[in-house]
């Protein structure tokens, strides 16, 4: 009987330092997740786009980051399949939400965010994309679709964009926009 006792004690401690290595050493995207602010999280009809950007704008101003404006819905099966994407590929994960704060703007049948929606170039289709300063400054309109490979999105080729679009490669178009907001 204490054999199988030792046994049984031996077999949760090794359980449960398995646990806690596969824990630890994948930092998945779960733990960002929670840190995030609703509005990176999910399309919600119900949020009101101009202040989620305005909070989104504060947020990328105290820490360095671009905004990455991303256009869908719930009904929307890109959006899901990005979502999944996103979740699955950690660096890419990683890359994104350390170098942009993510806005997520519902547009549905039963909240189009027309106000809002006025306020930037036409989407072509679902997910959308549009890169923003800190300062407001609209630097780009993307096509999600350029981001695939064979009908899947491609980890190379969003970790190509992350990088390109960053505070990093684009300082000199972040100092003229805080110049002139300052003017």
């Amino acid at each position: 009987m204490k054999i199988i006792t030792a046994l049984v004690i031996s077999l949760n401690i090794l359980l449960s330092f398995v646990i806690t290595v596969s824990a630890t050493s994948n930092a998945t995207p779960t733990t960002i997740t929670a840190d995030l602010p609703s509005y990176s999280k999910v399309y919600d009809e119900q949020r009101d786009p101009f202040k989620d950007a305005a909070a989104a704008l504060a947020l990328a101003k105290e820490s360095n980051r671009q905004v990455l404006i991303e256009i869908g819905g719930n009904w929307c099966s890109w959006c899901h399949k990005m979502d999944a994407f996103l979740f699955k590929n950690p660096e890419v994960y990683q890359a994104l939400h350390s170098q942009y704060v993510l806005l997520k703007i519902n547009v549905s049948d039963s909240n189009e965010n027309n106000d809002f929606m006025k306020s930037l170039p036409p989407v072509l289709g679902y997910p959308h994309m549009y890169v923003s300063t800190a300062q407001g400054k609209m630097i780009l309109s993307k096509d999600t679709a350029e981001l695939l490979t064979d009908n899947n999105y491609s980890k190379s080729q969003w970790l190509s964009f992350l990088t390109q679009w960053s505070v990093a490669n684009n300082s000199t178009d972040v100092k003229i926009a805080a110049q002139q907001s300052e003017e």
